[in-house]
This record gives structure tokens, sequence and C-alpha cells, in this order.
């Protein structure tokens, strides 16, 4: 760090204590006292310095009590009053970057002018600022960090501004131009031509080339405020919006423990400062910082990742960040949800209520968002060209991927009681018709949601079946749908009338296909209604009301069991093995009733 000497005479004061004493064989006339440290001094070398001194001393001077002068609001406190003291009386001074705002702001507030001495403190610390500390970008840094504790004084002579603009500058410069001096924060020296040195030597060698975010990890010891105007600086200078973005990222990850979702429990506090801070950042900090990072960061697609940006939102959350702060995230994801991962969506329900386990609307709002973006983005309307057309269009290839995405979220999610119906067939219906090739993450999706929420009704299971196409099912999945007990009758009596994919389906792997065991299934389904129609009369016989009581007996009579929906002919199986050829065989007579119906009618 550059540094210089002031004044020749050797170091003369010594502490005691609390209090600091010049020994200059002269007894003491004036005592300063700052906070909880007194200065035993001389009046003639502080008042032939400064001109508040001066006044100060005139005025003790008259007191009863003897010279003793009072300094609360000096700038850098005792430290820094006892510099300006050995300066005063002649001491060697060292001026760093460490001190020179401190000294700088305390020589203002005590008007140590020209009038006091040539070459007095204002002058000696504003030269090294401007021709030693602002050239150099570790110093420009050093002196904007002290600027905190001083701020209000350092703002009235614009040091905070000077070592922004300082900064910026050197921070919008491409480094492999300019190697030095902006390459001395942590490489090796080089030269004004850029070639390496040793000892002081040019050696001819070339550095290696700097990467853009090399100024990073700096910038991030500073101050929220501070950065923030260092930030702006550096936009209004024209900075590329992905390097601005990636210094954002590095110090929301530098302040923010919550972005990083596998931390330890232990170290997953929501409050944590950075590496070598005393005073880490409360709950509250920790909210308004997330919230001027989304202020700061530009909305522009593809800047950040969007894991970062979900780690955002997450942690705005559980900080309960303003809502627009939460909507902006949540538009920022949508803009590149294809980039995003399943782990990614699975955000945990953060709300009071906990109605669910995890955040859907949350999902459901992102994906609009992505749909709305896409809309923009998009060429022509999907429903104007043929599916050929659309399977190869490259234009399609994100939102195949959401779609995807979604269906696999609709996995994850379903097997929650709690969610809904309504909110599960929503988002489903969401994706657009186009955007998945085939259904089988869908049907998945789906069977899994009837055989967590069994109680459904029929008609809502229907609905929900009505979300498929059926022949846009892989022929694995047209097997598995074939057997599923759990898909409505009607669903796959539709599916039939569909066409000829699905049907094939089920023959696959050597199972019987639907036409060759067509008869034999008739036959048997003609015996289920005519054993229902016995039971129904033997019912009557015994005069008792139609209950679970009065089947189970009938059950038993029989020796079998049958649900009532059975007897009525609308589902069910004759056994576990071959429910779903039964199932199919009455969607299939009952198809080729009503064609044979409309026939005879004609």
């Amino acid at each position: 760090m550059a540094c210089v000497k002031l004044g020749s005479k050797s170091d003369a004061f010594q502490r005691q204590g609390q209090a600091w004493f010049c020994t200059t064989g002269l007894p003491s006339d004036v005592v300063v006292e700052v906070a909880e440290m007194s200065f035993h001094l001389h009046k003639f070398p502080l008042l032939s310095r400064s001109g508040v001194m001066e006044r100060l001393i005139a005025e003790a001077s008259e007191g009863e009590d003897g010279c003793v002068i009072k300094l609360p609001d000096i700038p850098g406190g005792a430290k820094t009053f006892e510099l300006v003291a050995k300066f005063c009386y002649g001491v060697k001074l060292e001026l760093t970057a460490a001190n020179v705002v401190y000294l700088r702001c305390a020589a203002e507030h005590l008007e140590m002018t020209e009038e006091y001495g040539e070459g007095n403190l204002i002058s000696q610390t504003e030269n090294f600022l401007n021709q030693v500390v602002l050239r150099s970008w570790k110093d420009s840094l050093k002196a904007l960090q002290t600027c905190d504790d001083v701020l209000s004084f350092a703002e009235e002579l614009n040091i905070p501004k000077r070592c922004i603009e300082s900064l910026a500058a050197k921070a919008c410069t491409d480094p492999n131009l300019f190697g030095w001096p902006m390459m001395e924060h942590g490489g090796p020296m080089q030269s004004p031509g850029g070639s390496l040195l040793w000892n002081g030597i040019s050696t001819g060698a070339r550095p290696k080339h700097a990467s853009s975010d090399w100024w990073y990890e700096d910038a991030s010891t500073l101050s929220l405020p501070l950065y923030k105007r260092l930030i702006s600086a550096m936009d209004s200078r024209g900075i590329k919006p992905e390097i601005l973005a990636g210094s954002l990222n590095s110090y929301a990850k530098k302040y923010l423990p919550g972005l990083n979702r596998r931390q330890a429990a232990s170290e997953s506090s929501n409050r944590l400062g950075p590496v070598g801070s005393v005073a880490s950042l409360s709950e509250e900090e920790q909210k308004l910082l997330l919230e001027e990072i989304d202020q700061l960061l530009p909305m522009q697609k593809g800047l950040v990742s969007t894991k970062f940006l979900f780690g955002l939102l997450r942690t705005a959350k559980i900080l309960r960040a303003n809502p627009s702060c939460i909507s902006n995230l949540e538009k920022r994801i949508g803009m590149q949800l294809d980039q995003a991962t399943l782990e990614d969506l699975l955000m945990p329900n953060f709300s009071y209520s906990m109605e669910t386990l995890y955040d859907v609307d949350c999902v459901q709002r992102i994906l609009e968002h992505f749909l709305a973006m896409d809309q923009i983005v998009g060429d022509a309307s999907p429903g104007s060209v043929d599916d050929g057309q659309l399977m190869g269009s490259p234009s399609l290839t994100p939102i195949t991927m959401v779609a995807k995405l979604i269906d696999g979220y609709l996995a994850e999610v379903a097997p929650d009681v709690n969610l809904k119906l309504p909110k599960f067939q929503s988002l489903a219906a969401a994706v657009p018709e186009y955007a998945r090739p085939l259904d089988d993450g869908l049907y998945r999706a789906i069977d899994i949601y009837l055989k967590s929420h069994p109680w459904l009704a029929e008609s809502d299971r229907e609905q929900l079946c009505r979300l498929m196409d059926c022949q846009k099912l892989s022929l694995e999945a047209c097997t598995h749908a074939a057997q599923n007990e759990r898909l409505p009758l009607r669903t796959i009596e539709k599916w039939l009338d569909g066409g000829e994919r699905w049907r094939v389906g089920y023959s696959r792997e050597g199972k019987p296909g639907i036409e060759s065991g067509m008869d034999n299934m008739r036959m048997r389904v003609s015996e289920l209604e005519k054993e229902c129609s016995n039971m129904r009369q033997e019912i009557e016989k015994l005069g008792k009301v139609k209950g679970p009581s009065t089947w189970g007996n009938v059950s038993k009579k029989f020796g079998f069991r049958l649900k009532s929906q059975m007897c009525s002919a609308q589902e069910g199986s004759v056994s576990k093995q071959n429910n779903g050829n039964v199932k199919i065989e009455k969607a299939k007579e009952k198809h080729g009733k009503e064609k044979k119906n409309v026939g005879s009618d004609e």
C-alpha cells in the first residue's frame, strides 16, 4: 500500500492508560478530550495549525477550570486525533489508504488550511488522495471502505463519489488491454507495457489474460449502500449486463446463506455476515439486501442461472420480502423456465396456511410468465401448422422442455392428499397441447394423482382424464392404461373410438388383442349381467332395502363379492388379472351397439 511520511521529529508522544502526554520537557497547558481519551498537549502547536483549535483555546483560556477542550464529534475519534496532534508537533506521519479518509475529514473539521501553515493537513491528504489513492484499484477500494465510518463528513468532500468513479472506470476497462495498474489487486506486478516484472526488471513475458470477474470479490467487501452506488456507476458507464449480473450474484451469495440449499443445518442460519466481518446480517438486513439485488439486476434472460434465481425466490419467501420483489423474481424465472430442473421447482410452501406441501401456485404463475414470453417471441400460431412441422420446429424446443418439466413436477406433487383437483388440473391444463409430443408424462402424473386420491368421484376422474390425448400415448403407456383399473370406463370407451394406435397397444408383448378376444368377452359380460339380474330378483324376494349390509349378505350367499356399480354394468372387473380386458370389451360392445342402432334407425 502506498504511503508518504511527513515531518522529521521523532515520536515524542507517550500513552499512559487513557491519556496521551507529549514529552517535550515543557508542562502541558491544554487538555483535549476526545471520547474517553485525554490528550495533555501545548496550545501553540495546535492553534498554529488549526482554525478551530485557535478559537476553542481562546474561549477555554477565559475559564476558571484551566484550558480544557472537548472534541466529541471529530471524524475518526481519538485514534485519528492522535495522528492530527502528532502532525501539529511535526512528528513523522504516514499517510495510507486506510487512514487518509479519516485524516482528510478531521483536517476539514478542524480547519487545517494553508492559512495556518504551508503544506497543512488538508492539502497533504488531498494530494495523497488524488495522486496516489485514486490511481490505484486497491487503494481506492480501501479508502472507500473506510468512508462508512465517517460517511457524512466524507460525503461533504465527495470522497465516496471520487473513489466509486475511480473503481468504476477501472472495472469497466478491459484488464487484458491495461493490465497495469488494475492487476496489482492480486496478480503479478507488471510494467506499463504489460510485461511481467521480476525485481523491477521487465522479463518480456506476457501475463495470463484476466477474466471479467476479477473485481467481484473486492466489490463484495463493500457495504450495501456503497456497493449499490458502485454498481450504478458501472451501469452508467455501459458495462455489459452479464458482467454486472455476475457481481450481483457473487455479492448475494456472500451475504445470503439461504441461497445454498445443501448447506448443513448448523450453517443454514438466516444470519450470516461476510468473511472477516464483525457483525452478521440480521433477517431484516438480509431482506433489504435481497430486495436491492432484485432492483439492481437487469430484467433480461440468461444473465444469471435459473438455479440462482430460484434460490433468491426461496429466500425471499422465507424472509417475507415485499410482494413486488417476489413477483419480479417469478417473472425472471419464467423468462428462462426451460433452463430449470425439477429440483428447482420443488419449493416448499412457506405460507402460513400450509395448504399443500409444495408451492404449486408459485409454479403456476412462473409457467404463465413463461407462456406469455413464449407467445411474444413466438412466430406463427401453433394451430396454423401441422403436427409434423411442430415436432421439427427448433423454436418449440424450450416449450417442449417446459412441458416435460411440468409433467415431472405434477408427478412429484400428485401424492399430496391436500392437493385439490382444480389446482392440479389447472397446472396440467396450462401447458399447451402442442407442447407435448407425447402424453406419457401427463398420464403418469394423472395416474399417481388418481391412486393418491381414491375418493374422487367418477365424473372428476373423467374430467381429469380429458386432459390426455390417447393418440399421443406411447405403446408402453397404452398397454399400462388398458389394464389400469383407476381409469374411468367412459375414458376407455372414448379412447377406443380415438384410433387404431391405442387399440393395438394392448396386444403388445404377446397379450391378447381386443379384436381376437371380442366374442369371449361378450359372453363374460353377458354372464355378469345375468348374475346381477338374479341378485336383484333375490333381493326383491327377501324384501330388504338396498345397502352395504344387504349386498354383503347376498355376496356371501352366492359365494362372491361384487360392487353395486358392477350390477349396473358401468364399471368393474371379472378378476384382477383380466380387469382391463373386461372394461375394454364392455366399452367396445357398447360402442358397437350404438353404431348398430344408428344404422337401423336410418
